[in-house]
């Protein structure tokens, strides 16, 4: 079940991996630490930010961002300057891609990846796009 987040961690989370995650993302998140994205693809389980805010909520986040990521980049062509936030529980995965021009953030542009081609497609160009009405 998704809760609010502080965006004081989130901003903990970027200052352990030293990326920003984009703004309509971070609000998203902050609003609802997880949860899902439903979208003519796929149901996607978002992955939450860490919150170390108390215990219990440490518990419910120890699938965080950061340890998804670890072992999303396990699945062979996983992008190397990705980052994993969610998952359909197939394999394929919803990442954001650090921007080129501006290594400290992310792109604004969501994809999928797709585990069993390795194939990398645009889903939004924003993740404003995927969240409900």
């Amino acid at each position: 079940m998704p809760f609010p987040i502080p965006e004081s961690e989130i901003a903990k989370t970027e200052a352990k991996i030293g990326i920003r995650f984009p703004e309509s993302f971070r609000k998203a998140m902050m609003a609802d630490n997880g949860g899902e994205v439903i979208t003519d693809e796929d149901q996607w389980e978002l992955f939450p930010f860490l919150d170390t805010t108390d215990r219990k909520r440490l518990s419910r986040t120890s699938n965080d961002i950061v340890r998804e990521t670890a072992e999303s980049r396990k699945w062979r062509g996983f992008p190397e300057n990705g980052w994993s936030v969610a998952n359909n529980g197939f394999g394929d995965h919803i990442v954001f891609i650090r921007s080129a021009s501006d290594p400290s953030k992310f792109e604004d542009t969501v994809y999928t990846f797709w585990h069993e081609t390795g194939e990398i497609k645009v889903l939004a160009k924003d993740f404003a796009e995927l969240q409900k009405e």
